[in-house]
């Protein structure tokens, strides 16, 4: 993930370059218009790039935005930009079930204790390992953004709320003691819905001279079905084209 995420970054520090490189040669002498032989040549003023660039120009929303989200979890990413502070957006994917391993690990002890199997069994039993079959993300939250001032021109902050709905299927691997010489290797699958509130804050660029916008975000998000109570931090960046 790290190495996603590092990817991400090169990509958004491109685009930071190529903006500053465009709007370097913005700033040459330009003319309306002049004649090379008996060709015409028409250059488009500084002024006039503006009406498509930059984007989120108060008097054209409602914008929307397409694209993808590197991180907890990896995801494909829309958002409906209503107005100049607020905006809706919806995200599915799966999540990173690496940063997840001791939880799952932790779910195997839950479902091998007494009350559920039989105290001789349980004794007997030896976790060996699981694998995520899947772990699928869908989640929508409601943001209010701000211009971040004069900190970066294109640079806005904002936070949100939404709700969260995972459904994850994991295949557990044990080894039973059958007898004092002899044990074997079994396996079974474990299939849960979990779905709870989730709050956001973030981060998004979007001063470029083409219609991109660039985000990083992180997020708190707490169950409220599977495993009340449980809680953790998730997050990422991530790309969208503005429409």
């Amino acid at each position: 993930m790290l190495r996603q995420i590092r990817h991400i970054a090169v990509v958004m520090l491109c685009l930071l370059f190529a903006d500053e490189l465009f709007a370097q040669k913005q700033r040459r002498p330009t003319s309306t218009s002049h004649h090379r032989g008996r060709f015409k040549q028409i250059n488009i003023s500084r002024a006039k790039a503006k009406v498509v660039c930059p984007i989120f120009e108060d008097s054209q929303y409602p914008y929307h935005g397409i694209g993808f989200k590197v991180g907890d979890p990896f995801a494909f990413t829309y958002k409906f930009y209503a107005s100049s502070n607020f905006s809706i957006a919806i995200d599915a994917g799966k999540t990173a079930s690496g940063l997840y391993s001791k939880y799952y690990r932790e779910n195997f002890d839950n479902l091998t204790q007494p009350d559920t199997l039989d105290q001789s069994i349980e004794q007997g039993i030896e976790y060996l390992g699981h694998i995520v079959e899947e772990d699928w993300v869908l989640e929508g939250k409601v943001l209010y953004q701000r211009d971040a001032g004069k900190l970066l021109k294109g640079l806005q902050w904002y936070i949100g709320a939404g709700l969260q709905w995972r459904s994850t299927s994991i295949q557990y691997e044990y080894q039973l003691d059958i007898s004092f010489d002899r044990s074997e290797i079994f396996t079974f699958d474990e299939s849960f819905v979990t779905m709870g509130p989730t709050a956001v804050l973030g981060i998004e660029y979007s001063y470029f001279t083409i219609p991109i916008s660039a985000f990083m975000e992180i997020e708190w998000y707490t169950d409220v079905v599977e495993d009340p109570g449980w809680s953790r931090l998730q997050g990422g960046v991530g790309l969208r084209w503005i429409f």
